[in-house]
C-alpha cells in the first residue's frame, strides 16, 4: 500500500476528480502543519468518497479530519482490519511518536549461525552476502536517523548512508560519544548535520565537530551509567523523527535491550559458523532462562544465501497500541 500523499489533491493535478474516490493510508489531517490540511484539499477538489485505511492517532487530527470530511457531505468508510493493520506497519515510526512520545527504536545486525557478529580480531566484512547488505540500506532508507556508537566508529569508520539502493534523501547520522571522542575526519561527520549525543561538552572538540558541520547535544546520566537513551529519544521525538534505525556493537545494542526501549531486532544470519568472536548484545550474567531478553519472531524470509529475522518486543506490538491516541 503507498503512502499517504501530503496534499491528498496533488496526484490528480491536472485532471477531473469530482465525484471520484480517494484511497488513503491515514486519515486526511485537518490542522495546519507544514501543509494545509488534506482534508479541505479533497472536499475543495470535489472528491466525494474517501476510503482510509486507519484513524490519524495525531492529537491535532484522531477522528477530526473524518469528521470534517462528512461534514461538507462526503461518504466516508474506514477499511480496517488487515489494510489498517498494514498502514499501521508502513507508518509504524509516525504511530510511535503520536502514541507514545518516542520514534520507533530498530536494531540491525548482522551474525554467523552462531550469533557471532565478527571474528575476535574484529574483522566482519561481510560475514552476509550482497543481497543482505542491499536490504540493509533499504531499511536504512526509511529511518529519519541512523545511529551507531563510537566504539563502532572509532574501529570500522562506518560512513552509515544509503548507498545500495536508490534513494531520494539520506537519513540523518548521529553517534553515541560521552567523551566525546569523534573527530572531524570520522567519515560519519563527512555530511553536515551529524548528531553526536554525549555526557559532557569538551569546549575544543565540540567546536571542532560543529566547525564541520555537527550537532553537539549534551544529554545527562542514565541511573546505571552511560548516556540517558530515553532523553536521546525525547531529543529526537523533539525534531519529528518516527524511527530510529540502530546500527553498533554489543554494548550499544544490550544497552537498548536492557532499558527496554528497543522496539524491534532486524537480523541477518548468514550460514556459517565462527566460532569464538562478539556476540549481537551484551547483556551480562544471568542465573534463569525466564531473565533473557524475550522477542517475539514476526518475520522470517530468506535474502540472497542469508536469512533475514524481524523480531519484536511484545510491548511494542501496534496490536496493543490503542486506535488513537489521548
Amino acid at each position: 500500500m503507498p503512502r499517504s500523499w501530503p496534499c491528498a489533491t496533488r496526484p490528480a493535478a491536472g485532471h477531473a476528480v469530482r465525484g471520484a474516490t480517494a484511497w488513503v493510508t491515514l486519515e486526511p489531517c485537518a490542522h495546519h502543519g507544514r501543509t494545509p490540511p488534506c482534508c479541505d484539499a479533497l472536499v475543495a477538489a470535489g472528491i466525494g468518497h474517501v476510503v482510509a485505511a486507519v484513524e490519524d492517532p495525531h492529537h491535532a487530527v484522531a477522528g477530526r479530519g473524518l469528521a470534517r470530511l462528512r461534514a461538507a457531505g462526503g461518504e466516508v468508510v474506514l477499511a480496517g482490519g488487515d489494510i489498517a493493520d498494514a498502514a499501521r506497519e508502513l507508518n509504524i515510526g509516525f504511530f510511535s511518536r503520536a502514541l507514545r512520545g518516542r520514534p520507533w527504536v530498530r536494531l540491525k545486525a548482522a551474525c554467523s549461525l552462531d550469533g557471532r557478529t565478527a571474528l575476535p580480531n574484529g574483522e566482519s566484512q561481510w560475514i552476509t552476502g550482497p543481497e543482505a547488505r542491499a536490504d540493509g540500506h533499504a531499511w536504512r532508507r526509511r529511518a529519519g536517523v541512523v545511529l551507531t556508537g563510537i566504539g563502532t566508529v572509532l574501529a570500522d569508520d562506518p560512513r552509515l548512508d544509503v548507498r545500495l539502493v536508490p534513494t531520494a534523501r539520506q537519513p540523518r547520522r548521529a553517534v553515541l560519544d560521552s567523551t566525546p571522542r569523534l573527530t572531524p575526519a570520522a567519515r560519519i561527520c563527512g555530511t553536515p548535520g551529524t548528531l553526536v549525543y554525549t555526557l559532557r561538552t569538551d569546549e575544543a572538540a565540540a567546536a571542532a565537530l560543529v566547525d564541520a558541520g555537527a550537532e553537539v547535544v549534551a544529554l545527562p546520566h542514565a541511573p546505571g551509567g552511560g548516556i540517558a537513551l530515553n532523553a536521546l529519544l525525547a531529543d529526537l521525538a523533539g525534531r519529528e523523527v518516527n524511527e530510529l534505525h540502530v546500527e553498533a556493537g554489543a554494548c550499544l545494542t544490550g544497552a537498548w535491550l536492557k532499558a527496554e526501549l528497543a522496539d524491534e531486532l532486524l537480523l541477518y544470519m548468514a550460514a556459517t559458523l565462527l566460532g569464538e568472536g562478539p556476540g549481537i548484545a551484551t547483556l551480562g550474567r544471568l542465573t534463569a532462562l525466564d531473565e533473557g531478553c524475550q522477542l517475539q519472531l514476526t518475520d522470517i524470509r530468506p535474502v540472497g544465501a542469508d536469512l533475514r529475522l524481524r523480531l519484536q518486543s511484545p510491548g511494542s506490538l501496534p496490536a496493543h497500541w490503542p486506535a488513537r491516541a489521548g
